[in-house]
């Protein structure tokens, strides 16, 4: 018979950790849903809440060291290629680079939660939505009307 055991308070801990990343993408997804026409308010947190859960495996699965690193870069790579399919080029413009490095930045929060860095991913989570918000004004002008178009 197999032994099936399950550890409340690591759930929790689990949930807790998942439930933190979902919070801190949430400033930026809903940024991007309003104004960009790629990813935005499902992709953000999905990508958060899964690279937080891939490193959480990596943690209680391997010891510290190679094979967490491996983890890791696994999720990077992978997030660079969900990012690289936001960016789109047209005869005229690209667009989608701020929201691609923006999931770039979702993942770099959810690896930082699972590794219980909450100072680091609080303080990625408030500077991208800032530069999201705040630097918009400064986009050129022909920039700005070709993604309205």
């Amino acid at each position: 018979m197999i032994d099936f055991e399950i550890n409340i308070a690591l759930v929790l801990f689990h949930l807790i950790q998942i439930a933190t990343a979902f919070l801190l993408t949430l400033p930026l997804a809903i940024n991007r849903e309003y104004k960009s026409d790629s990813a935005g308010l499902r992709t953000f947190p999905l990508v958060a809440i899964s690279c937080c859960a891939f490193v959480l495996v990596g943690i209680d699965v391997f010891s510290a060291g190679d094979a967490q690193a491996r983890v890791v870069y696994g999720v990077i790579t992978g997030i660079g290629f969900i990012g690289g399919g936001a960016i789109y080029k047209s005869d005229a413009h690209v667009e989608g680079t701020a929201t691609a490095a923006g999931i770039w930045l979702t993942g770099a929060i959810g690896i930082s939660v699972a590794y219980s860095r909450y100072e680091i991913a609080l303080v990625l989570s408030a500077v991208g939505y800032l530069v999201f918000q705040l630097l918009e004004p400064y986009k050129h002008k022909d920039e700005k009307q070709e993604n309205k178009a």
